[in-house]
């Protein structure tokens, strides 16, 4: 059927000569301007290796578009990397700079279609978000995954240099073999290598159902992601057709479906704050136990790290996401009758997907292990809930000896003072959405900890986030936040704490009297020392990370 083009209120009719003779100017012709108008928003950046590559994969999304009998219309965003950061909580805050700013261009050049590009991090979840919002025909393409990287034999990542840093400060790992990682681990462009929060996130989109088939899984900068980014600019236009749009695909059941597909690969944590974001752009009730009750029903089918032997590169070789979703659905883990962005339900989608290998992948009937290893934790620390991701560690409990810190580098700094023994528990505050602001990452300090040799003797908590490659008795997402005087605020220094996964809490141990003393006594820190800037905007309209840390205009 014909589509109703929004296009054409902006370039339709004698009134529209301006914008025509603009985009004339760009190079368009009369056969361009009658065509449907698609845009291709990138999330491109020469500063990163992630999302390095979104030009090639841009001007194949617009080969596909135009081979399909669209005209593509290409604009940018801005693009903040995890590891690439001088201020903590400019990540998190982009995300909702980068949705904003494709809904800004969407809505202003009255786009028809939608194809939105993301890699790193915060990219992926808020092009998702953008869309979620504008809600016009749209299809997500995933930069994909970095290659390993080389060193001693054996295949490295990110997660090898974090965890030598740690080591390097323990004494047990030399300057020259942290050298030698730094320049080993990145070999070129694409996420970082493993099931962080990147790959986390592109398998998660792909099980929504708002990608091309097996489009999560390739690595980046080869023959079958150039293919990829034509086949999504050709299905833009077929969904255009068809009018499948955003709000119709993410549902009730596609948002349980991706949270099992994350759960079941061992997926980063960051999995919970996004997809809860996800899911309110798009008006779908969620809430965060939603996760726990999911984690437990879904065995880890996936061995990849930070916590198994292998990569998404190694994921897609053995048949990519397909695989886990045909997986989980045969078990009943998964419904497969939702619908996806080219018309067919997940179950139809991967009707034909290889078994498992029972190396990477195994069968749910004889899983890595019984359950995701997510954890949704409350207690007296945590009234509103805060998240832990077991995997990689066999102990169910720690009580330990708080050593409190301000913020991410001061606890790094302590770690590389050899200050953390066994027995303690680091407690990082102040680095909330609305204290960072921002939520900083502590993926260094949870990586230190491993690779000084303490990962099961010394527990973590903050207000804070994790990176993918994190893993250990590390608790984060701690709501309400120290900055707007949750409990964590009043943790002192030799204050016992504990950690507790079968009782699914973590609690100070004070009496209440002392709490409320200490949180009536405490001095809240200022938010920002920038009022007029964006840190600033963010904390005045941020929600808490336990319903995924969204700006609301308040009302």
């Amino acid at each position: 059927m014909e589509p109703t083009l929004r296009s054409r209120t902006l370039i339709g009719g004698a009134a529209a000569a301006p914008p025509r003779a603009m985009l004339r100017g760009t190079g368009l012709t009369d056969t361009d301007l009658s065509q449907p108008l698609i845009g291709i928003a990138s999330t491109w950046s020469g500063a990163m290796p992630c999302n390095f590559h979104f030009r090639d994969l841009a001007t194949a999304v617009a080969e596909g578009i135009r081979e399909a009998g669209g005209t593509p219309l290409e604009i940018n965003t801005v693009a903040v990397s995890d590891g690439i950061l001088a201020r903590g909580g400019a990540s998190l805050i982009s995300r909702e700079v980068i949705a904003d700013s494709i809904e800004l261009a969407a809505q202003a050049y009255g786009f028809d279609a939608l194809v939105t590009i993301g890699g790193c991090d915060k990219t992926n979840p808020a092009c998702v978000m953008a869309m979620a919002r504008v809600n016009i025909p749209s299809v997500y393409l995933y930069g994909g995954t970095g290659r390993p990287g080389r060193y001693n034999g054996r295949d490295v990542s990110i997660q090898d240099l974090a965890e030598a840093m740690g080591g390097r400060a323990a004494g047990t790992t030399s300057d020259e073999e942290v050298d030698a990682l730094e320049r080993s681990v990145c070999p070129g462009a694409g996420t970082c290598a493993g099931m962080f929060t990147a790959n986390t996130m592109a398998a998660s989109i792909e099980a929504l159902g708002l990608t091309v088939h097996n489009g999560a899984s390739a690595p980046a900068s080869t023959p079958a992601r150039l293919a990829i980014a034509r086949e999504t600019g050709k299905l833009a236009v077929e969904v255009l057709h068809k009018d499948i749009r955003p709000r119709d695909v993410i549902t009730s059941s596609s948002v349980r479906a991706a949270i099992a597909v994350a759960a079941g690969l061992g997926g980063s944590t960051n999995a919970i704050l996004h997809l809860l974001a996800i899911a309110g752009e798009a008006g779908v009730p969620l809430d965060i136990d939603v996760f726990q009750q999911i984690s437990e029903q879904t065995p880890k089918i996936g061995d990849l790290a930070p916590s198994g032997r292998y990569l998404m590169a190694d994921l897609d070789r053995v048949g990519g996401v397909p695989v886990v979703l045909r997986e989980l659905i045969d078990a009943g883990i998964v419904a497969g009758s939702s619908l996806t962005v080219d018309g067919r339900t997940l179950a139809e989608r991967v009707e034909g997907a290889a078994d498992p290998d029972g190396v990477v992948v195994s069968p749910a009937s004889a899983p890595f292990d019984t359950t995701s290893g997510w954890h949704i934790l409350y207690g007296s620390l945590s009234p509103e809930g805060s998240v832990l991701k077991a995997t990689g560690t066999s102990v169910r409990k720690h009580v330990g000896r708080a050593k409190v810190f301000e913020s991410e580098p001061d606890a790094y700094a302590a770690i590389g003072r050899n200050e953390i023994v066994a027995g303690d528990t680091v407690v990082i505050r102040n680095e909330g959405p609305v204290g960072g602001p921002g939520m900083r990452e502590t993926a260094r300090v949870t990586a230190a900890i491993v690779g000084a040799g303490l990962k099961d003797t010394v527990g973590l908590v903050t207000d804070g986030r994790f990176s993918g490659l994190s893993h250990g008795l590390v608790v984060g997402h701690v709501s309400p936040e120290a900055a707007v005087g949750g409990p964590i605020a009043a943790v002192a220094d030799g204050d016992e704490i504990e950690i507790n996964l079968d009782r699914r809490v973590v609690d100070l141990h004070i009496p209440d009297a002392e709490l409320r003393r200490r949180l009536d006594e405490r001095v809240a820190r200022p938010v920002t020392d920038h009022e007029s800037s964006v840190f600033a905007k963010y904390a005045r309209l941020v929600s808490s990370a336990s319903t995924g840390a969204l700006t609301k205009v308040p009302t």
